[in-house]
């Protein structure tokens, strides 16, 4: 395009992977702008807020957390380091950066979008530098050693718009959960759709289904899930946070948890597929158990009771022996490896070793043997077998989580569990000049982690691996003093894990009042459990009130209405105690009227609660 004078001007250059609801209006400008006062200021990268999980150095789209210095004022990138040394937690960043620039931040909370807006002399650039293969790790990298020219980068953060770019499976699982949630509105599946002669509908819970859906009476779909047209789904099955594609024939009491179904699938009786990926025309066979992330290429067989271990790949090509493709060479990590056979150890037949069989042969032929799969198996390379779950649509696995956390502890040199329960005294605090109580802005950051953190996990994910991951967040912020420190409360994880649980609701929900109450009490039964492992006081439950009150006065309105009939629910699951929410009334006695509103609103509940009370201490006296 360079040699051919295609591209004049500014442009702007964007993976082909990448979804976005972004206007370029206002970065458009800002970088022409720039270029106006500075000839150098040859791009503007698209970034965003991401903070990655403290305990595998990643983003929530699977890839490595960046680390970025960029100058206070201007926002100009001076360094970037895409493959940070996770493993000292520490970085080199050059002197003369340092000595240039008196001010500077340093992020590794902020995620590439790849898309940048470039000036005309990037093609040049690029057409001189010709082995360049990695846009970033190359191209953006060397231009900011490159002293000779002086080229230079910028950035422009992005806030309410939505930005990813879906490079590795567990990208591909989160941003299709961020399309089902509307993040990204309005590429969502019923605008998308809307016009077309198989239109996706959107009903309660999230759950989006074409027009010309065959739907058993006993089938049952659950939250945030997707069903495709002309899609047949039988008795008794359960489809669960999962998108189902168009053309699918699926049999009778089949479980689909957390996976992607493509077109044209047929799943016979009695499978089970968990947090995977299924392409098009794919046969499963009676009793097919498809195990936590597997990949299964197109026209793949399965025979009859044949398990499909986990982080199995299987396609009906070979893996390429060479990693000299610009794809390969992009992602350094990509594993290499060939087998021509199917390790399978484990099936529910009663032949010893399933095998790969050819097309002409009948998969399942047999009611006493199970036949195997029709497909090669892609391994691994001797280190990325055992790297599987970084980048898998499947969870974390419990047991990883434990281990990582382990290895935070011990890095941070932090007590155990019980000890950051243990909460310090008033005057603990006070006579400690560097630690003091958590600032809003501190807090803010807090709670907008453990948001990060809940959505992330959100899916598919036990809450006990949820509760590791926050508890890991914890540790790694009081292993910093200087920071939020030991003034970080357990009642400010209850806070925080109770605001998380809510907005979830709340997109979770459609407009009406109804539809919110319904989707809050779905969360507050699902999520219950967590936040009585944070609300383990009166001081903790009451918490959990006063970050209500918050949240419907200020920043989630929308609850507001419902104060009344939510609170009696938290009373009835146990997440609040009669003591705390009378407690709460009472300090509110002599508070201003605008700081009544939701006691006045739940004077029929508070006045219930007090009148039992009363008859129990009846009861007792006449005892």
């Amino acid at each position: 395009m360079y040699g051919r004078g295609l591209i004049n001007g500014d442009f702007v250059l964007i993976s082909g992977d990448t979804i976005s609801n972004m206007s370029l209006k206002e970065v458009l400008q800002e970088h022409k702008d720039r270029r106006k006062k500075d000839p150098l200021a040859v791009m503007t990268m698209i970034i965003k807020h991401s903070k990655p999980s403290i305990l595998m150095h990643q983003t929530r789209l699977g890839t490595d957390e960046i680390v970025m210095a960029l100058a206070s004022e201007t926002k100009e990138l001076l360094y970037y380091e895409d493959r940070a040394d996770s493993s000292h937690l520490c970085v080199t960043i050059d002197k003369d950066i340092l000595a240039n620039n008196p001010t500077l931040q340093l992020h590794n909370n902020m995620e590439d979008c790849y898309i940048d807006i470039c000036s005309p002399d990037v093609l040049s650039l690029f057409t001189d530098n010709f082995d360049y293969q990695h846009l970033r790790r190359h191209f953006v990298k060397g231009l900011l050693v490159d002293d000779i020219m002086g080229y230079k980068i910028y950035t422009h953060e992005i806030h309410s718009s939505y930005a990813a770019r879906i490079d590795n499976f567990r990208s591909y699982d989160a941003v299709s959960k961020d399309i089902i949630q509307r993040w990204t509105y309005p590429m969502v599946p019923d605008v998308l759709s809307f016009g077309n002669c198989h239109e996706m509908k959107l009903h309660r819970q999230g759950i989006y289904k074409a027009s010309d859906v065959t739907l058993s009476h006993s089938a049952q779909i659950g939250a945030n899930s997707v069903i495709g047209n002309a899609t047949s789904i039988g008795e008794q099955c359960k489809i669960l946070n999962s998108v189902i594609g168009e053309g699918c024939s699926i049999g009778k009491n089949v479980l689909i948890h957390g996976s992607y179904i493509w077109d044209n699938v047929i799943i016979e009786d009695g499978c089970k597929v968990s947090n995977s990926l299924v392409c098009d025309d794919v046969h499963l066979r009676a009793g097919a158990i498809v195990e936590p992330g597997c990949i299964l290429s197109f026209k793949i067989k399965v025979g009859k009771n044949v398990v499909v271990p986990a982080y199995s790949k299987v396609s009906l090509l070979d893996k390429p022996s060479n990693e000299d493709s610009d794809e390969e060479l992009e992602y350094a990590d990509t594993n290499s490896g060939v087998t021509d056979s199917a390790p399978f150890s484990s099936t529910r037949g009663n032949a010893d070793h399933p095998t790969i069989v050819s097309e002409d042969d009948e998969l399942g032929a047999s009611e006493t043997c199970t036949s195997g799969v029709l497909g090669y198996i892609w391994a691994s390379g001797d280190t990325g077998i055992l790297e599987e779950w970084r980048q898998s649509i499947a969870p974390i696995p419990k047991e990883k989580l434990q281990e990582l956390q382990h290895a935070v502890s011990v890095d941070g040199d932090v007590g155990s569990e019980e000890d950051l329960n243990n909460r310090p005294s008033e005057a603990d605090r006070d006579n400690d000049s560097e630690i003091g109580v958590i600032e809003d802005d501190d807090y803010t950051k807090f709670e907008k982690e453990v948001e990060e953190t809940f959505q992330r996990a959100v899916d598919g994910v036990h809450q006990d691996n949820l509760i590791l991951e926050i508890n890991a967040l914890r540790c790694k912020l009081v292993s910093f003093p200087l920071m939020l420190s030991y003034s970080l409360q357990h009642a400010d994880c209850a806070g925080a894990v109770f605001y998380s649980i809510m907005r979830a609701a709340l997109v979770a929900a459609q407009s009406t009042n109804d539809s919110l109450l319904k989707s809050t009490a779905d969360a507050l039964t699902k999520w219950k459990d967590l936040l009585r492992n944070y609300t383990k006081t009166v001081d903790e439950e009451m918490e959990i009130l006063l970050k209500f009150e918050e949240m419907c006065q200020e920043i989630t309105k929308e609850f507001s209405p419902l104060f009344s009939k939510i609170l009696p629910y938290l009373y009835d699951k146990e997440i609040v105690s009669e003591v705390a929410i009378l407690r709460w009334a009472e300090e509110k006695e002599n508070a201003d009227e605008p700081d009544k509103v939701f006691v006045k609103q739940s004077d029929v509940f508070i006045q219930w609660l007090k009148e039992a009370e009363e008859e129990d201490e009846d009861d007792e006296e006449e005892e």
